[in-house]
């Protein structure tokens, strides 16, 4: 419902409708329809924040483990764009969902910036970077791409190929070595 419709447009009688539910069951589960759309953004917060490869994993090239964490987190994206556009719709107009908002970064952020100092321990990543910085510019320029691309996107791409940029700039903003694995960001846009 709240793809289809969006969140002013979405009823909690169509919601109950949609879920085969008499009208008053929804209340037996959620309070209110910020309720309800929370509980789902939840899940694909889920989702998306746990989609692939740990950066921790040891012994992996770190690039190929960012291109395969980009690359999940994408097609998560991706196949949630329509709530991605609704929460970034709904945060600008409710303090709670801007909170729900700014929860869902700072966990990105601090998984990111773990990984990137694992990464200077191990002497892979430039040592002089903040890593609680570099996390923040490099987790956005992902996130608000995916949004340009997939939520309010014009210009068709495939998952691969900005993943293979967002790696590509991952890497280099790291000073990472190069890798054997590395994916080839030089492909010129196709549908995705």
């Amino acid at each position: 419902m709240f793809e289809r419709d969006g969140f002013v447009s979405a009823r909690i009688t169509d919601i109950a409708d949609e879920a085969g539910l008499a009208h008053g069951s929804f209340y037996s589960h959620f309070q209110s329809k910020e309720d309800a759309l929370a509980a789902v953004l939840g899940e694909v917060e889920e989702e998306m924040l746990h989609p692939g490869p740990s950066l921790a994993a040891t012994g992996a090239d770190p690039v190929a483990v960012i291109h395969a964490a980009n690359v999940a987190y994408l097609e998560a994206y991706r196949r949630n764009a329509r709530l991605m556009a609704l929460m970034e719709q709904v945060a600008t107009v409710d303090e709670r969902f801007r909170e729900l908002r700014a929860e869902r970064s700072a966990a990105f952020l601090a998984r990111n910036a773990r990984a990137i100092r694992r990464l200077q321990r191990q002497g892979l990543a430039d040592p002089a970077l903040d890593p609680d910085l570099a996390s923040l510019a490099l987790s956005t320029m992902v996130s608000r791409s995916a949004y340009a691309t997939f939520a309010v996107g014009r210009q068709p791409v495939s998952v691969e190929h900005l993943a293979a940029t967002l790696t590509r700039l991952w890497a280099n903003a790291l000073r990472l070595p190069a890798s054997r694995q590395e994916p080839d960001a030089s492909q010129g846009a196709d549908a995705g």
